[in-house]
């Protein structure tokens, strides 16, 4: 049986989350033409505005679990009608009812680990540095020029992993004075609140901004659009304004700045994804770009489906915990746009894509046909001449 929220409270939960915007929508479907679900199945995010406008939402199926909070339709849609933030009220209101299909239970997995270990990974705490434990990395103390924050997916998973230590690497090389606070950290919450669980969400970013102010934190550095988004957009509703950079933003000002020496070859084809939560939501598709271009002997061809109409990896809106069946997988057609493209390499700058893409990779046997990289690990290469 359908489980329907009340009228009232539906519509209360997406006033709170956007405002009357959602009443302005008048159903031209462009939303559903730039969804990336209807690339795969049925799917209309125009039928759920329509049904939340007169609070009859039925929130026990699969349908407000799907958005991954790509941007796409925000961004198409003539009357401003914020359909993301439609979507998480209503995933607060299922949370609020504890109803939840079978796809969602690994995210409420993760929701629980959150809250014992500050992390979705089911990882101890006081395991969140070991990362870098033999790369001479400093613990962050106040006067330092940047703390760099790696997310919960860099200190924990043992592919990202990799992209931490080239990036420590790079910083080194360049002679940055910087610092980790590792256990002293806890996951930003971006992807849980996009799940509704919005008192989960505003715990981990007090713990937060508590240690940050408490060290004496002013810029930070992330390797996650979905850190860089939260700290800069989402942390400000506390009253704070810490000065955030995104790695790729960071490597051009390396080089640009003479900091940063590249002088190794990369001589392979590349083509760039752009994250959703870099592009879309903030607009950084130039300088991951310009820094690929900057590495002698690297092609950078464009994918199909670039820049602000790049093809989301499916792991935004919390989906990195919920179960996609095969056939649905927004990474499996990205890894098909790549070899298109004649690419050998896809590169990215997101945790969630590149572990998307990887799990493509294997589940497609596109393991000799196709590398995934994070633009630091090329970076690192080229730096170390090992391109």
């Amino acid at each position: 049986m359908e489980t329907v929220a009340p009228f009232k409270e539906v519509i209360d939960e997406i006033k709170a989350a956007g405002g009357e915007a959602f009443k302005y929508c008048y159903q031209c479907g462009l939303c559903d033409v730039v969804c990336p679900w209807n690339k795969v199945r049925d799917f209309s995010i125009r039928r759920i505005i329509r049904e939340a406008t007169f609070g009859l939402t039925e929130i026990e199926g699969e349908d407000i679990w799907r958005c991954t909070t790509c941007g796409n339709c925000p961004q198409k849609c003539p009357r401003g009608v914020r359909q993301i933030e439609v979507g998480v009220a209503l995933r607060r209101v299922a949370s609020e009812y504890e109803v939840f299909p079978a796809s969602v239970r690994s995210a409420r997995t993760a929701r629980a680990s959150l809250i014992s270990e500050g992390n979705p990974l089911n990882e101890e705490r006081k395991k969140r540095a070991d990362w870098a434990k033999d790369l001479g990395v400093k613990t962050f103390a106040e006067g330092m020029e940047v703390l760099y924050f790696a997310d919960c997916y860099l200190s924990y998973d043992p592919r990202m992993k990799k992209v931490a230590s080239a990036t420590a690497g790079i910083l080194k090389k360049a002679g940055v004075d910087f610092g980790i606070l590792g256990a002293k950290e806890t996951c930003c919450g971006e992807s849980i609140r996009k799940t509704g669980c919005e008192d989960v969400f505003r715990s981990l970013a007090r713990e937060n901004i508590k240690t940050f102010i408490d060290h004496g934190v002013k810029k930070i550095l992330v390797s996650s659009p979905h850190c860089y988004h939260t700290f800069k957009n989402e942390y400000p509703e506390f009253m704070v304004n810490f000065d955030v950079v995104y790695v790729s933003q960071y490597l051009l000002e390396l080089m640009d700045t003479g900091r940063l020496k590249v002088s190794g070859e990369y001589a392979k084809k590349v083509t760039y994804h752009d994250p959703c939560y870099l592009g879309r939501h903030n607009g950084i598709y130039d300088e991951p770009r310009e820094v690929l271009k900057k590495i002698s002997g690297l092609e950078l061809v464009e994918m199909a489906d670039a820049r602000k109409d790049s093809l989301c990896c499916g792991g935004g809106g919390g989906r990195i915990w919920m179960d996609t069946p095969k056939g649905e997988r927004f990474s499996d057609l990205r890894l098909d746009q790549a070899r298109e493209a004649g690419a050998v390499e896809l590169v990215t700058s997101c945790p969630y894509c590149i572990t998307n893409f990887e799990d493509s990779r294997l589940t497609m046997e596109y393991e000799d046909v196709i590398k995934i990289k994070d633009i630091t690990e090329i970076v690192n290469d080229a730096v170390n001449g090992a391109g």
